[in-house]
């Protein structure tokens, strides 16, 4: 693996657990990989497709909230982001 900051070799370096929503309202446990840079030092987490960086939410619900495809209307959602996340996700603040 290279480090996202300089592209020097990374070594394994543990694991760290994050908490991730998904649709219906589950909550599950994330095992994340974390990594060090053997350059820079900087130690990093390896994140799976379906998991964005600093998100609570799965991307797909994100993306689905920014193409217009998920807002407080739908079913299904039970635990659905509040409004003003929602409305920082598409970028606008009405």
């Amino acid at each position: 693996m290279r480090c996202p900051r300089c592209n020097g070799e990374c070594r394994r370096y543990g694991f760290a657990t994050k908490i991730v929503k998904s649709k219906r309202g589950e909550k599950k446990a994330v095992k994340l990989q974390r990594i060090q840079c053997l350059e820079c030092g900087v130690i990093s987490r390896v994140y799976p497709d379906y998991i964005l960086p600093y998100k609570q939410y799965e991307r797909d619900i994100i993306e689905g909230v920014q193409e217009g495809l998920i807002d407080e209307t739908v079913s299904g959602f039970e635990d659905y982001p509040c409004e003003m996340t929602m409305k920082r996700w598409r970028g606008t603040q009405k």
